[in-house]
């Protein structure tokens, strides 16, 4: 696998229903991740599969499965593919003002780590930040 089909099958598990500006952030939160090396990886691919980081990529997951088995036909896959080569390029500005962390405006309750941490962006259900 290479960094922009890891990356795009992270994005495309972790935001294909939050369309271009959504899916955008997330693969901006992966390369913001993996400029800065630390426990969750140290280049993109480390960063897409560091441990309880983004749910696709866990066994019990029921996006993992899908996300390993799909192609440049799925048109949401096509499109992550596509963006999250223009955001390894550079050719995509980061939206997220170097958030590395982000959570679902649906969740019950803020994460632990959010508490009390300004937010760096909302795009589509997902708040964005920087530590």
């Amino acid at each position: 696998m290479t960094a922009i089909d890891t990356m795009a099958r992270t994005v495309y598990g972790e935001a294909r229903g939050e369309g271009a500006a959504g899916m955008t952030a997330v693969a901006w939160v992966i390369k913001n991740r993996a400029a800065k090396p630390g426990w969750w990886g140290h280049d993109i691919e480390s960063v897409c599969r560091a441990r309880m980081q983004f749910d696709c990529w866990n066994a019990n997951d029921p996006n993992s499965a899908k996300c390993a088995a799909v192609t440049l036909a799925d048109p949401y896959f096509a499109e992550a593919t596509n963006i999250c080569s223009a955001v390894i390029s550079g050719a995509t500005p980061d939206p997220t003002d170097g958030a590395t962390y982000y959570y679902a405006k649906s969740m019950p309750h803020p994460p632990e780590w959010a508490v009390g941490k300004t937010p760096t962006a909302t795009i589509g259900s997902q708040i964005f930040f920087r530590f």
